[in-house]
Parts: C-alpha cells; structure tokens; sequence
C-alpha cells in the first residue's frame, strides 16, 4: 500500500513541529513538505534549526507557500492530505483552495469549528465568507465525532481548551445528568505554549505567574457551548510552565444522581476509546498527561455537586496529536496510529 502524501502548513509553530515528529514517524503517510507564510522570516530554513530536537529526525526545509492561488492549486494536487496549523484567517482562506483540488484538509485552527456565520466577526475578527463549508465541516473531537469523520473532506479539530472540557462534560450531559439550572463552571489553566511560539511580553515565561485571561469573553467559550449543547462559564488561565492544560469543573448534578451513575456513564462513553484515561480516585495532574496524547479524567461527588479534573497536553491531545487521531479515523487506520 503506498503511503499518502501529507503537507503542513504553518510548520514553524510549536503544533507545526509536533506534527512533523508524528507524521515522519507515522507508517502510512509521507511527510513531502513542510510550508510557512510567504514573507516568514523562517522561509529556506531547516525545521531541525528551529527545532534541533529535530535534528537528523525532520530536516525537512521550511518552504515558502506560493502566493498564487494557481500555485497552490497545483501544490493540492500533488498531496493527499493536507494539514492547516495556520491563523485563522489563514485556514479560512486555504481550506476551500485544498479542498476543490482534491485534498483531504484537516484544520487546527478555529476557522471552521462552529456552524454560525455570526460567531466569527466577534471571536475572530474576520467575517466568514464559506457558510456551505461551515455546514459541511466536521468538528474533529475525535471520541464524539468518529463515524461523522470517517465521511468528511474538512475535519475542524477541536480546540485545545475545548477538547479536556467537552471530554470532561459531555458524558454527564447526553446521560442528563446535570442539572442545567446551574451552569458548569470550567476552570482551565495552559502553559505558555498555547499563546504560541511568536514573542510577546504578557506571555514571556519570565513575566508570568498564573493569571486569568479572556474573562467572559474568550473564544472558546462559545465553541465549548455549541458543541456541549449547554452553556458554561469558562475562565481560562495562563501558568508559568511550558505545556498541559488542567481543567477543574464544577456542575451540579439533577436529585438522586450518584457517583456509580456518573462512573457508569464516563465507562460507556469512553469504552474502546484508546486515548481517554479515566483515572479513578487518583486526580490528574499535567506532570502524567504531558508528552503525550491522552486525556485523562477524574471526578468526585458530594451533596450533589461534582467536580470534574481533565488533564491533557495542549500541543498533543489539544492540537497535533488530536489532527492525526482524526486523520486515522477519516482514513480508517487505527486511532493512535503514529503517535507512540
């Protein structure tokens, strides 16, 4: 069986090099190019350069992608598959060009995860100008959407906040257990590799502590909301550590429902699933989740209330890890194939 041709786009970035440690390692795709934006100053470098951990591993160059969308096309038409670790704007832009021209596009950023043209002039600063793709796109939270993947052209990869709170949520909320009356409440902190590889003050390691960001009004609030089916308040906060994501949650639970029951729907939901752990008694911690493309999930129940502890890392299960479990599925390999 030949392998298929694999792209990224948007490499340079923290998800960029992750995913270019899976795919080169991954037994059914070739990794035939590694893209960043056309005036990037890392444009004729060698990934290995920026990332020396890489070295001899990946040293594929960082080429330019052509600025002409005829080059483009013809680029699409040379892969299988391609994958957008790109801004959002960008995605928005590339995605339909990959798509006419044949080629199977998994996006990591937000431009295609939410079926509401009015949401992205708000929370992402552009205006939508592809609501059929919107439509037609499949949200790429791997344990929930697997037979929708299977079928799809455009899987828009769940979010990295997004993907610890629905796993964490979602179980309880098809089984009715909640009480929506009050809403759940998702505290959530990230490393600083979430804000991306770019330099900026406010997430310099040296200068961060552990402070709260986006208060009522970040992103992934609406996509977790959509997506749940219920809304949340949702606080996210930035640590001084490098990777992970540790999310607490707080619901109430409907009278009458006990731990058994929750416990009894967490093993339904997640049974055969590879990459959920559900961690018992023992409450995770990033420390066990990092490096690595799980998401582990504990909970505790008291005078109905639960709280609800998620721990991922954000460039795997968050991001990259996540993009090739969905790949697996569309093309039908087992799901953490490459990711070991």
């Amino acid at each position: 069986m030949s392998k298929l041709k694999a792209i990224i786009v948007g490499a340079s970035g923290y998800t960029g090099a992750e995913l270019a440690l899976i795919l080169n390692r991954h037994p059914h795709f070739e990794l035939s190019g590694l893209y960043v934006s056309t005036n990037s100053a890392d444009a004729g470098k060698a990934i290995s350069v920026l990332y020396p951990q890489l070295r001899s591993v990946v040293d594929l160059p960082l080429q330019p992608l052509p600025p002409d969308e005829a080059d483009i096309a013809r680029l699409a038409q040379q892969c299988d598959t391609v994958f957008l670790a790109t801004a959002h704007e960008v995605s928005h832009d590339y995605a339909p060009i990959f798509l006419n021209n044949g080629c199977q596009v998994f996006d990591l950023s937000g431009a295609y995860r939410v079926n509401n043209t009015e949401f992205y002039p708000q929370y992402y600063g552009f205006e939508h100008q592809y609501p059929q793709l919107l439509q037609s796109a499949v949200y790429g939270l791997a344990e929930w959407n697997h037979e929708q993947i299977k079928q799809t052209d455009l899987v828009a990869v769940a979010g990295c906040y997004p993907t610890v709170s629905q796993l964490s949520l979602k179980p309880l909320l098809e089984n009715e257990l909640i009480d929506r009356s009050q809403l759940p409440v998702i505290n959530a902190v990230s490393g600083v590799s979430g804000a991306g590889r770019k330099a900026a003050l406010n997430s310099s390691f040296c200068e961060v502590s552990l402070n709260p960001y986006g208060v009522f009004n970040h992103r992934h609030q609406p996509e977790i909301a959509t997506h749940l089916g219920c809304e949340v308040i949702f606080t996210p906060h930035l640590g001084n550590f490098k990777r992970g994501i540790l999310a607490t949650i707080t619901a109430k639970l409907k009278d009458g429902v006990t731990a058994e029951q929750v416990q009894q729907a967490f093993e339904q939901a997640y049974h055969g699933r590879p990459l959920l752990r559900l961690c018992g008694r023992h409450f995770p911690s990033i420390k066990q989740v990092e490096f690595t493309p799980f998401c582990d999930i504990a909970f505790a129940v008291k005078d109905n209330h639960i709280i609800i502890v998620g721990a991922e890392d954000n460039l795997l299960k968050g991001a990259s890890a996540q993009a090739v479990q969905c790949a697996n599925i569309r093309y039908d390999f087992p799901e953490t194939t490459g990711l070991f």
